[in-house]
């Protein structure tokens, strides 16, 4: 300790207040553990803040733009103005409104709130520095501590986040005027929802991927839908490319770029340029641990950065905690959220543990995205003799009622058992429907159990039951196999 330090001390110190260090405050809290929240930026973290919220602010204002320009079929004209610097204020308002939230949560439960950035002296203390000139410091002494501090935007060579032409998603989501032309390096989820939400604003949006085609970690099949729409929404993409560095020119920037050695026989020659106003860097995101000095409470760290943890999500230090983008993938803030909650009742000695089977992923593309479980191919590696049911939303009467009938829904369920192991959505409010094959997977649900519930008509929850039902060879608004 400092001399001078104020040392105070808590039962659970919980560093960083994103979805995972807030839940695991309020939840330990409400166990009736004393609990101190430290925090350094903003409630909520990055995802209330910076990510998840914001950009599904933006992309719900850009594809209302988009759909009213759009719209003749249906009898509707229509020429919306953007006022970008507008929208991006109702986005903030409703981040206010949320994190505001947030705060009053974490009072209402008991949580002790500390503003600052925490520090392990040792395997028992953090020393938190409060911002601002002459703020000085403090000593926390905790029984148990839970790390929570997320995840940044990765850096590549020759692009500082820095430098006013270069945005990380944080910086693209705060612009106040649409660039009219846009270079995207990256093609994974970020990437490709900003490329979405600024072609469908106005600008003109160019993609540049390392790898061989969007969305990798993803099925083909599942890729290709959202690849195909982005192109007809004049994205242009520029696959088996890394970006190597750009310049200053009269008109703007000029992005270079050079056949990645992954995929150089996909890449179109050596070195080609991009002009531009604006690059958006979204090549992934990294653990924040190295400000952290997590040697000196003895938690090891892998070769990036992530904390090991088991499946309480103890680190190899029993009484520390790691839960969230820090404890490695899937770095979804839905599973941070449960790391965090079964962090707190571990503490509070509860019979908690983390099932990971169940854990669905979204990506809010147009259209959208959603998985959970297992694909037909890992349920065969896991030795599972997997039955596959698809519905194409071409099929579905609501989806047709929404002018978006693009995707399907795909359920895998294991053949003798008829258990469900894994669904892929791609199409109109697949974040929503993954959430019913969740919980089929979760509860053990068999093929039977989602076919034979009946759903209300005209939906698109109905393309779920008729998925189920394509997996039994019951199917009757698409041809059984």
């Amino acid at each position: 300790m400092v001399v001078g330090d104020i040392e105070t001390g808590t039962d659970v110190l919980v560093i960083g207040a994103g979805p995972a260090g807030y839940v695991a405050a309020i939840r330990a809290g409400q166990l009736d553990l004393d609990v101190t929240l430290v925090e350094k930026d903003a409630y909520g973290g990055t995802c209330l803040n910076h990510g998840c919220i914001p950009s599904k602010a933006m992309i719900t204002a850009s594809d209302l733009k988009y759909e009213a320009e759009h719209a003749e079929e249906m009898g509707i004209h229509a020429a919306p103005a953007v006022d970008l610097s507008k929208m991006v204020d109702w986005k903030d308002g409703v981040v206010d409104q949320l994190t505001g939230g947030v705060e009053k949560l974490c009072k209402a439960n008991g949580v002790n709130l500390v503003e600052g950035r925490a520090e392990f002296d040792d395997d028992g203390r953090v020393r938190v520095a409060h911002g601002g000139q002459g703020q000085g410091a403090e000593t926390l002494a905790f029984e148990h501590a839970i790390v929570a501090t997320g995840s940044r935007p990765i850096e590549i060579p020759g692009f500082s986040f820095d430098d006013d032409p270069v945005l990380d998603s944080r910086q693209a989501l705060a612009l106040d005027t649409v660039p009219d032309d846009l270079v995207v390096v990256g093609a994974g989820y970020i990437g490709m929802e900003l490329s979405t939400v600024f072609a469908k604003v106005g600008a003109d949006v160019t993609v540049v991927e390392m790898l061989d085609d969007v969305l990798p970690g993803y099925e083909d099949d599942v890729a290709e839908v959202v690849r195909d729409r982005a192109e007809e929404l004049g994205i242009d993409f520029y696959f088996g490319r890394t970006a190597s560095g750009w310049e200053s020119t009269d008109e703007g920037i000029r992005v270079h770029t050079e056949a990645a050695e992954e995929v150089e026989a996909a890449a179109d020659g050596g070195e080609v340029a991009f002009d531009a106003d604006k690059v958006l860097v979204a090549v992934g995101r990294e653990p924040v641990t190295d400000t952290l000095n997590l040697e000196a409470a003895g938690v090891e760290t892998d070769d990036r950065g992530f904390v090991p943890t088991d499946d309480r999500a103890r680190t190899n230090k029993e009484h520390i905690f790691a839960v969230g983008d820090v404890a490695g993938e899937p770095m979804l803030a839905h599973k941070g959220s449960a790391e965090g909650t079964v962090a707190a009742e571990v503490i509070a000695g509860e019979p908690s543990a983390i099932d990971y089977q169940a854990i669905p992923a979204a990506v809010f593309t147009d259209p959208e995205i959603g998985t959970v479980g297992l694909t037909e191919d890992e349920a065969s590696e896991e030795g599972f003799d997997p039955v596959v049911g698809q519905f194409p939303f071409r099929a579905s009467g609501r989806a047709l009622t929404t002018g978006h009938a693009e995707g399907f829904v795909r359920i895998v369920a294991d053949e003798p058992s008829g258990f469900v192991l894994g669904a892929q959505v791609v199409g109109p409010e697949a974040s929503e429907l993954i959430a019913e094959l969740g919980l089929a997977i979760e509860m053990g649900a068999t093929l039977e159990d989602v076919a034979s519930t009946v759903h209300t008509h005209p939906t698109l929850a109905e393309a779920v039951m008729e998925a189920a039902e394509h997996a039994m060879g019951e199917a009757i608004h698409t041809l059984n196999r």
